[in-house]
C-alpha cells in the first residue's frame, strides 16, 4: 500500500460487490455470495465497519451482528483485510471502532467464532479483548463432527466482557 491514509465507515449497499471481492483476496476466509454480503452492507450496515484507503478501495471489513436474544452483544462474523494492509493493526482499528459505535446502545460483550490454529484470528481477538479489559469464555460453538459431517474443523465460540472502553484522553 503507498499510503497509510485509511478511512473507517459504516459501510452503504454499493460495497457489497467490493467485500465479495475483498473476501475472494483473503484466503483461507469462507465466501459467501454477493447477495449475502450486498445484506452485511445494507442490513447489517450499523453492525459491520468498512475500511478504505485514499483512492476509495475496499481494503478492511468487518462484518456482524447482535443476535435477536442478546442484544447487549455483538457477533463478529468475518474480518477481512487486505493482504497490502495486514500488519499495520486495520483488524483491531476495526474493532475497536464498532466497539465505540456500539457501546451507547449498551453492546457490552463481543462474541466471535474461531477454528483451532488460525492463529492471526486468535492474535487479533486475544488483542482486542485484553485492551477492552473483557475476561473471555471460549467453548465450541459448532463441531467438526455433530455440524460439519468433518468435513470442517470446530468452530470455538470466544465471548468476551463486558469491556470497558478507554476514555479518549486516557
Amino acid at each position: 500500500m503507498e499510503s497509510d491514509i485509511i478511512t473507517l465507515r459504516k459501510p452503504k449497499a454499493t460495497d457489497g460487490y467490493a467485500l465479495h471481492k475483498l473476501v475472494e483476496r483473503c484466503a483461507p476466509l469462507d465466501p459467501n455470495s454477493v447477495y449475502c454480503n450486498l445484506l452485511q452492507c445494507s442490513d447489517f450496515a450499523d453492525t459491520a465497519v468498512a475500511a478504505e484507503d485514499e483512492n476509495g478501495e475496499l481494503i478492511g471489513f468487518i462484518s456482524g451482528y447482535r443476535p435477536p436474544n442478546r442484544p447487549d452483544t455483538l457477533f463478529v462474523w468475518q474480518v477481512a483485510v487486505d493482504s497490502r494492509c495486514r500488519g499495520k493493526k486495520l483488524g483491531q482499528k476495526m474493532l475497536f471502532e464498532l466497539a465505540e459505535r456500539l457501546a451507547p446502545e449498551g453492546v457490552r460483550f463481543i462474541e466471535t467464532t474461531i477454528t483451532p490454529g488460525n492463529v492471526a484470528s486468535e492474535t487479533l481477538f486475544a488483542r482486542v479483548f485484553a485492551a477492552l479489559s473483557a475476561p473471555v469464555e471460549r467453548s465450541v460453538l459448532f463441531s467438526r463432527d455433530e455440524h460439519f459431517e468433518g468435513k470442517h474443523d470446530d468452530e470455538v465460540l470466544y465471548r468476551a466482557g463486558p469491556f470497558k472502553l478507554t476514555p479518549p484522553n486516557a
